[in-house]
């Protein structure tokens, strides 16, 4: 790591000397690392650095290696960087301090609270009904706070599979039907009467637990942006759910969320026309995700019955 980067950071720490420690996880696509760095002098153990350097030559897991993809990419870090510096959460939707971010030409760096310190500091790649519920509240908080707010800096469309953003993959889809849907499809979540803002990512990978699993933080704010909160509800449950247990589960989990946003929402917002909105929205939502699949990989796990059901039921609806 640069000398100016470590300067920068032991300055806004506090902190006399610092020390690299392991490296987190590699970026998407090789643009860059999250690393841990341990700090002395200071009252932070740790801190968490995003550090972003743009490459010649991307390597994309699925070879989309095109223009589209590297300037959303680009663009995604410049909004997660605006995020973290003009937005924050209460403790209902928690998510990591921002201690410092700045661009260095083709590099950019967010220096974050280490949540592993801050007692979240386990991760899951299944999880229990708690665990899940955890994260279903931390969504409807986190759509209760920002619901009606403008998305100021931000996608103004969020999710990393909007529509717009990804004529590509909409190319490249085999389902005809779909493909000349998937316009109307996202016409109709973007007209919505009630929008807030959403995660864009909000998987399971991008969830930190706390050592019970009822308290959660989330991380990874590159597609946030406006829209339908269905569009994140639909992207968790079908990140660690599969087919069977969608069928069984997602009723419940829908109605815990709603439960969820009504106990957050402020008392002047008319909660059942949001709940009937979105609800109706639910589906949409699915089918919208689903078709970028298709389009992406088409050999997904997450190409299952249980959306192609969901699917069926959109595309008949938007016949009528």
């Amino acid at each position: 790591m640069k000398q100016e980067y470590q300067d920068l950071i032991l300055q806004v720490c506090g902190a006399s000397s610092l020390c690299v420690g392991a490296k987190i996880q590699t970026l998407w696509s090789g643009y860059g690392e999250i690393v841990r760095l341990h700090l002395e002098g200071c009252d932070r153990p740790s801190v968490v650095v995003k550090h972003v350097k743009f490459p010649e030559d991307a390597q994309h897991p699925g070879g989309w290696n095109t223009d589209h993809s590297h300037r959303r990419k680009v663009r995604s870090y410049q909004v997660e960087t605006h995020w973290y510096q003009n937005y924050s959460t209460n403790q209902s939707c928690r998510i990591p301090a921002c201690l410092a971010a700045c661009s260095y030409g083709d590099e950019m760096l967010i220096v974050l609270e280490d949540l592993d310190e801050a007692g979240y500091n386990r991760r899951r790649t299944s999880v229990k009904d708690r665990e899940i519920k955890a994260c279903i509240s931390w969504l409807a908080h986190f759509h209760a706070q920002f619901l009606g707010v403008a998305p100021e800096g931000l996608w103004p469309v969020g999710t990393y599979w909007h529509l717009e953003t990804r004529p590509d993959e909409l190319e490249a889809m085999d389902n005809a039907e779909l493909k000349a849907a998937a316009g109307d499809i996202d016409k109709i979540l973007n007209d919505c009467s009630f929008k807030t803002i959403v995660h864009g990512d909000a998987k399971l990978a991008n969830f930190c637990f706390s050592q019970s699993g009822e308290d959660v933080a989330a991380v990874d704010f590159q597609y946030v942006g406006g829209g339908c909160g269905m569009k994140d509800v639909v992207y968790f449950l079908g990140s660690c759910m599969e087919e069977k247990e969608c069928e069984k589960r997602v009723p419940g989990l829908l109605d815990y969320y709603f439960t969820e946003l009504k106990l957050s929402v402020k008392k002047d917002v008319d909660f059942a026309a949001l709940e009937k909105e979105w609800r109706e929205m639910f589906a949409f939502a699915w089918t919208d995700f689903h078709r970028f699949l298709l389009g992406w990989m088409p050999g997904h796990w997450k190409i299952n019955r249980y959306s192609k059901q969901l699917t069926r039921e959109v595309l008949q609806k938007l016949k009528q």
